[in-house]
């Protein structure tokens, strides 16, 4: 993409074309590890059990789920700026009170749609990536948070592992693009995946931007020989 704005506009395109079969599809090609890895990340936010949660980039809804399942009596504002995947996640919503409790806004990460300080947390799965514009987005998640929240970032890496590297490389550039195709009927989409999880920031930078967007304290956790990574910063 030659500017930000163009990205902006082919990941959004994208992902609706994609959307009635993402959630299938994530599963199948994680080998449904990726259930694990939401499931950790947020773990992260067990001492905000309340209140509100801003679930960012937020697709068709499966982290806004695991936020809601793992406590009672937290609410989850839903941000995405494409609408057909949000629709698509809402037609899937269980029949109990987190269909209630999980509220879908369509926006843009870089210009939240939240005042400033009211959310204990904010969360982001496999979004940030299709940020045009990473620090601005990482701006507004540290405005929006009150004062001792956090924000988590889960987002694929690369593994450094000698043995899992090319292994990975070879699934992800060749074997997922192929599969994920002939299910979606949209190749491009998945050989964007590819492209810009090779083109993503070391997990050291994303840390720095992180810092420069002020969050105080920040730290990440590799998952699965480092196919993920959990980012956590403290406002």
């Amino acid at each position: 993409m030659k500017n930000p704005d163009e990205k902006k506009k082919f990941v959004q395109k994208k992902f609706s074309a994609i959307s009635g079969k993402y959630d299938f599809l994530n599963s199948v090609l994680s080998f449904q590890i990726d259930r694990y890895w939401r499931w950790v990340t947020t773990r992260e936010l067990k001492e905000f059990p309340k209140g509100v949660v801003l679930d960012l980039c937020a697709g068709t809804l499966p982290l806004s789920l695991e936020l809601t399942r793992q406590a009672k009596q937290r609410r989850v504002l839903a941000v995405d700026f494409c609408e057909d995947m949000l629709r698509a996640g809402m037609l899937h919503l269980p029949a109990d009170d987190r269909k209630d409790r999980i509220g879908p806004v369509c926006g843009d990460g870089e210009q939240i749609p939240v005042k400033t300080s009211t959310v204990w947390g904010v969360t982001v799965a496999f979004g940030v990536r299709n940020l045009a514009r990473t620090q601005q987005g990482l701006n507004e998640m540290h405005r929006v948070l009150k004062p001792g929240g956090k924000l988590l970032i889960l987002e694929f890496s690369r593994p450094q592992n000698p043995v899992i590297k090319p292994l990975y490389n070879f699934y992800l550039n060749r074997v997922l693009p192929k599969i994920a195709g002939l299910v979606s009927g949209d190749t491009e989409a998945y050989e964007y995946l590819a492209s810009s999880i090779a083109e993503f920031y070391a997990p050291e930078e994303l840390l720095s931007m992180m810092q420069q967007a002020g969050f105080a304290t920040t730290y990440h956790r590799p998952l699965t020989f480092g196919v993920v990574t959990v980012y956590v910063g403290v406002k």
